[in-house]
């Protein structure tokens, strides 16, 4: 386990460094972003510019961003959005805002779709599945966006039950700031209860057909406790390692989602570095995500074993 363990972290990050350098390739392809004159801080920038080496070749610039990074956790400088500001600390100051919303949206939605899969599994084959299944497939078809623009027109302009946009400020736990992030949380978690309830009930409706099933019943115990003891548990298999994922997955936020609801959160900051080629906050954000994704991918594989130790990840056999 931990060879494996050892040899994943490797490659991820050898997948990280070659798309961060691909990133930073693409983008000091372009030209730097105009910069006002007369501001003092154009002169900082193009100082940081001239220290990072924007004129010599890229395999050079390249060297002197990782070692910045590695050595000073410096990512730069703003060029547009934060002119003149440090793009570390734009950064962690909107990360906070992603992970609450995202959060408030995977605690309560991942016993809702696993429940939801279980009952459609023990009801398997009658009305109560086919609802399930049916509802479950449409929630999956449907982009996140939509559900955003069906929760602000029902829910905050019909019934006037929410604000449209998310409150401004950082307490984020107070009630105001609470009521501001439901539609946001709602549109982020449709999705989400439908992949739980998918996969549960497809895992669980094998294990319940399952030859042990049978044997279990064979020697006395009842339906309800062969599923709790032997069913529920081979399923849970498969559903944990996902819910690792989602809890890493939750820190990457929604980039739509932000956007709709006015969240300032690293989806929008992302977004804006784009309309607005800021290229040092766009690298960074860049980073965050592919980081995230790949360390996601870790977690779900590893958690497998965690689970069951009878399974080894990485063996040959």
């Amino acid at each position: 386990m931990l060879k494996y363990a050892l040899k994943r972290f490797v490659y991820m990050i050898i997948t990280l460094f070659i798309i961060t350098f691909l990133c930073f390739l693409l983008i000091r392809l372009l030209p730097p972003a105009e910069l006002p004159a007369g501001d003092p801080h154009t002169e900082v920038i193009l100082a940081r510019r001239e220290a990072m080496g924007y004129n010599k070749p890229i395999i050079t610039q390249f060297a002197l961003y990782i070692k910045a990074i590695f050595t000073k956790f410096d990512w730069g400088i703003s060029d547009k959005l934060y002119f003149g500001k440090d793009v570390a600390q734009v950064f962690m100051s909107k990360l906070p805002a992603s992970m609450i919303v995202n959060l408030y949206s995977i605690i309560w939605t991942i016993p809702i779709g696993i429940l939801l899969g279980m009952w459609a599994a023990l009801k398997k084959n009658t009305m109560t599945d086919h609802v399930i299944s049916t509802v479950t497939m449409l929630a999956i078809s449907v982009p996140s966006f939509v559900y955003a623009f069906l929760v602000q027109y029902f829910l905050s302009y019909k019934l006037s039950w929410f604000p449209f946009l998310m409150k401004g400020g950082t307490d984020y736990f107070s009630w105001p700031m609470f009521v501001s992030m439901v539609p946001a949380v709602l549109s982020l978690s449709f999705g989400v209860v439908a992949g739980f309830t998918r996969i549960t009930r497809a895992e669980l409706t094998e294990a319940l057909t399952s030859d042990y099933m049978l044997l279990a019943r064979a020697k006395g115990l009842t339906k309800a406790q062969a599923t709790l003891r032997h069913a529920l548990k081979n399923c849970m298999v498969i559903v944990v390692p996902m819910i690792f994922g989602e809890f890493i997955g939750i820190l990457g936020g929604s980039l739509i989602i932000e956007k709709i609801f006015g969240i300032p959160g690293v989806g929008i900051l992302t977004l804006n570095s784009i309309n607005a080629l800021d290229y040092p906050m766009f690298m960074m954000t860049s980073v965050f995500y592919v980081a995230l994704g790949l360390v996601s991918s870790i977690v779900v594989d590893i958690g497998y074993s965690f689970i069951d130790p009878r399974i080894t990840v990485g063996s040959r056999k």
